[in-house]
């Protein structure tokens, strides 16, 4: 079975997707970006990645995940030099559970006001 699920309290899709998407034990969050609930959108990376962080934990508990289950993680950004500034973020969101990660830089992204974007892959089986 299938569920696809717009979660509530989340940006509307810029495009024809959804914001979370589970098939089974399998868990896919769509990218998510730095823009608060009212619209606004931080000036800094490390806001901005907040803000996704805190959208991508929101879908994957829509759909019966967590962060412990993450098995993929893929963060793109503009400025790859601020790595560094969101590391805690991640640390302090993963703990323990590390996933697999793909990070890089991208020369924009679907809003030029953002600088961030996470995309998660999560695992909830045995």
């Amino acid at each position: 079975m299938i569920e696809r699920h717009l979660v509530p309290g989340q940006p509307k899709p810029y495009s024809h997707y959804c914001h979370v998407v589970r098939g089974g034990d399998h868990v896919w969050v769509s990218g998510a970006v730095g823009i608060k609930a009212d619209g606004t959108i931080p000036a800094g990376t490390v806001e901005q990645f907040r803000v996704a962080l805190d959208s991508v934990d929101a879908c994957l508990r829509a759909a019966g995940a967590g962060a412990a289950q993450v098995v993929k993680v893929s963060i793109f950004m503009t400025d790859i030099s601020e790595r560094a500034a969101i590391n805690p973020l991640r640390i302090d969101y993963f703990g323990e559970n590390l996933p697999a990660s793909t990070l890089v830089e991208v020369s924009q992204l679907v809003d030029p006001a953002f600088r961030v974007e996470i995309e998660a892959v999560a695992y909830t089986g045995p």
